[in-house]
Parts: structure tokens; C-alpha cells; sequence
């Protein structure tokens, strides 16, 4: 990683200071910032970003850098094998229509937080001013005994790591090659996938991350940092 820079936030945290110190030992710079807001001295340095989304968002606006994610709507396509439950992309306008509860994440990133939801009441009590037109990613709520977050690059499973409950990992990497051998539909080169675990409906997808703002979880960060600088696209 010679003559390439990694940006991450300048406040501690034990999973960017293990990427960082990893970074480095492969020969790249890690650089500090706190005013993610300023352009950052980076030289002609080819530059990766690993921090929380507006911090990551924001500078790579600032630096003219692409950011690759999946998009979260993607889910609501995915075949009912992979997901175990119903989930429909709705506008807030005809959000009534639907059955509560629901888990409801909106398919703007942090519009509001994402939970489970009893009403529509109670949604437009919890968010101010939203547009009818505004899209909703509505899933029906589903039980989560275990969670498994696994970094990908090229549809390969870099590294995955229980970080809800326990369990035989190798069942995990065998569902979510199966996905991955088997999606056909167009993904990121790299993501992070989250995937859940309930006795009656055994392992299912839970949500999609980008590589750039997603925690390790337990993950080695030796085998996942290729998955952060892929996921900056200079």
C-alpha cells in the first residue's frame, strides 16, 4: 500500500486503530481528521476512507472520491429463500396500507432510524415533516437468535465472525455462498453482509453495509482491509 493514504475520524476506536495499525504495517499512511468538512493534504496519493457515513460521505465529496455501497432497496428483491419474511418498498404516503407491525428502515440513508414500527401513527410521530413520496423499506418483523457479519470482495467471503450469539461458522459461510453463488443480481464489488439465525426459519439476509463505514464485528482486520480500499474508487 505504498504511496496510498487511509483517512479515518481522529477520535479513538479500537476497530479503526486496528485497521489503521494494519494499514500501516502494509506500507500505507493513516492520516487523522477531525474537520472532515476541509480538504486534507493527500499529495497524489491514491486515497481510501474507513469511518462512520457522514464522516466518509462528506470528505469524499470534498476529495472528489466515489464511495461504493450497496443500496438497501436491493433487499426487497431478493428471492424469499434468501430473506424469510416479506419486504416491499412503499412510499410514506400509502404506508396505511400495509399490515403493522413492521420493521421499517428508510431507503434514504438516515432519514430516521430504522425499527420496529406498530403503526402509521406512531411512525409520523416519530418523524418530522417526511414526504408522502419518501420510500420505506417495510419488512415483517422476524426473530434473530444469532447474527453473522461477513466482508465480500469479488462475491468471495474475506472474513466472518459471530457478533450476536454462537455458533458452527461454517453453516454461515455455506448459506451466504450459496447467495452469492446464486444472486443474479447486480451487486457491489464489495459489501458487507449481515445475515440471522432462528431455529424456525435458519438462516436468512438481515441487511446489506458498505465495506467503508461498517464494523468489524469481530472480524480479522487483516483480512478485510482490501474490502475498505476497493471500496473508495479514486
Amino acid at each position: 500500500m505504498k504511496n496510498e493514504i487511509l483517512l479515518i475520524p481522529d477520535k479513538a476506536d479500537i476497530e479503526r486503530d486496528n485497521i489503521a495499525k494494519i494499514w500501516e504495517e502494509n506500507g500505507g499512511e493513516v492520516k487523522r481528521i477531525g474537520k472532515f468538512w476541509v480538504k486534507p493534504e493527500v499529495g497524489n496519493k491514491r486515497v481510501s476512507i474507513y469511518g462512520y457515513d457522514s464522516f466518509c460521505l462528506v470528505l469524499a465529496q470534498v476529495l472528489g472520491i466515489e464511495m461504493m455501497m450497496p443500496k438497501d432497496e436491493i433487499i426487497a428483491i431478493l428471492e424469499k429463500k434468501h430473506i424469510k419474511r416479506n419486504i416491499e418498498i412503499v412510499s410514506f404516503g400509502d404506508v396505511g396500507n400495509i399490515n403493522f407491525p413492521k420493521f421499517i428502515k428508510p431507503a434514504t440513508p438516515k432519514l430516521f432510524k430504522a425499527e420496529i414500527f406498530t403503526s402509521k401513527e406512531v411512525l409520523a410521530q416519530k418523524i418530522d415533516d417526511i414526504e408522502a413520496t419518501e420510500l420505506l423499506i417495510c419488512s415483517d418483523v422476524i426473530r434473530v437468535e444469532k447474527e453473522v457479519r461477513s466482508f465480500i470482495l469479488n462475491r468471495k467471503i474475506q472474513d466472518l465472525a459471530f457478533y450476536e450469539g454462537v455458533g458452527d461458522v461454517n453453516e454461515a459461510r455455506t448459506f451466504i455462498e450459496e447467495f452469492l453463488e446464486t444472486c443474479d443480481l447486480e451487486l457491489p464489488k464489495t459489501f458487507v453482509l449481515d445475515i440471522g439465525f432462528n431455529e424456525d426459519d435458519k438462516w436468512f439476509v438481515i441487511e446489506f453495509n458498505s465495506s467503508w463505514g461498517a464494523g468489524l464485528n469481530f472480524c480479522d482486520p487483516q483480512k478485510v482491509i482490501h474490502c475498505i480500499r476497493e471500496a473508495a474508487i479514486n
